[in-house]
């Protein structure tokens, strides 16, 4: 098939195939790619404005068992630096992202050995109890599916008790890509991909809402990325018709410093940034069931992410109060309020804050610039 037949079907939102999403990868000059991918954000995104959000990322837990060979940031049980954040320490880093003009806490950490489905319940009622407000984007499929086999339970009574606790969405961690080739090698203790995916679909059923992710450049094949977008649209296309499902796609690439999949096998993050220029791209056209495409300022810098504007995605993600575990592993950028929406008024868009719903927020007028180091 020609280069402009295929571009055609994704003008009018028809669903590639595996084979005709690489062709356009290979084959398509970066700026039609761009071009393709930016219609379709416009129709999509008819409002033309970038959306941002104000978050921390707090970590339950640094303890997990997982023991995936991409992250610095967990530690086995009984480490001399293993912890559990206290309710102190939430109530104090919530008070600051409030006044930080936060709304939300991402609270993730990792596959504790001891901590079941109770411990998270009463977590999440407690934090809703003393900040009604604050909006809890929790854990990811991996530690629904930890806490189920701790529970001997079902993934459906798993994310039911979490929701009624006060969860009010699933973030898409630990999908890397959603191929168990790949997964064995980098990610063994985590669910498998299937898992990870009926997860999703459950969370969908119980009209949780839930962003997609792909984390690439270390050992994958272009093919299984290709693969893990398919898979990604699937899951969507299954959703119940008033559930949102996945409300986005962040595609970022592998952090290598320092990681034991550098150490001992030696794979490097070789990503420049046309590739991932184009995988935002292909992304927009693979997703045509996925409104939101976020470009990650984290892992590929302010001027990549930039570009990504042009390239189909609409959303420039958080600018992460608080982030420990990419940033353990290299991830140098960071963005301050002011800065971020002043990189994307670089370029050419207005900005636009919002909240985990892709709704709009206006910026509080009483603002603290944070000054933190992690």
């Amino acid at each position: 098939m020609q280069l402009d037949e295929l571009y055609a079907k994704a003008l009018n939102f028809d669903m590639l195939t595996i084979e005709e999403g690489i062709t356009l990868f290979e084959q398509a000059p970066l700026t039609e790619l761009m071009f393709v991918a930016n219609e379709l954000r416009k129709k999509q995104v008819p409002h033309g404005k970038v959306t941002w959000q104000i978050d921390r990322n707090v970590n339950t837990t640094n303890v997990c068992i997982a023991n995936c060979k991409f992250c610095n940031f967990f530690r086995i049980p009984g480490h001399k630096d293993a912890y559990i954040t206290d309710i102190a320490t939430y109530k104090k880093k919530i008070e600051e992202t409030i006044r930080w003009g936060g709304d939300q806490l991402l609270l993730q950490g990792g596959h504790h050995p001891e901590l079941g489905l109770q411990f998270y319940v009463d977590l999440f009622s407690q934090l809703k109890q003393l900040y009604p407000t604050i909006k809890l984007h929790t854990l990811g499929p991996p530690e629904i599916a930890h806490i189920t086999k701790l529970e001997k339970s079902t993934h459906r009574e798993v994310l039911s008790a979490l929701k009624a606790a006060g969860m009010d969405s699933l973030p898409g961690a630990g999908a890397e890509i959603l191929v168990d080739r790949v997964r064995r090698l980098i990610s063994k203790g985590k669910c498998g991909s299937q898992e990870w995916l009926d997860i999703m679909h459950e969370a969908h059923k119980l009209n949780i809402t839930t962003s997609g992710t792909m984390m690439f450049g270390h050992v994958e094949t272009l093919r299984e990325r290709f693969e893990h977008l398919v898979k990604i649209r699937e899951v969507q296309a299954k959703k119940p018709a008033e559930a949102k499902g996945f409300l986005a796609f962040i595609p970022w690439t592998f952090q290598d410093v320092d990681t034991l999949l550098t150490k001992i096998r030696g794979v490097h993050n070789l990503t420049t940034p046309d590739e991932y220029i184009r995988m935002i791209a292909i992304s927009r056209i693979m997703l045509p069931n996925v409104k939101n495409i976020q470009a990650s300022w984290l892992t590929v810098g302010k001027q990549t992410a930039q570009i990504c504007l042009h390239s189909g995605a609409n959303d420039f993600g958080s600018i992460m109060l608080e982030e420990n575990v990419v940033s353990a592993a290299g991830a140098p950028h960071r963005f301050t309020y002011k800065s971020i929406q002043q990189a994307i008024a670089e370029a050419g868009f207005e900005p636009q804050l919002r909240n985990q719903q892709y709704e709009f927020r206006q910026l509080p007028v009483q603002i603290e610039e944070q000054v933190i180091d992690y």
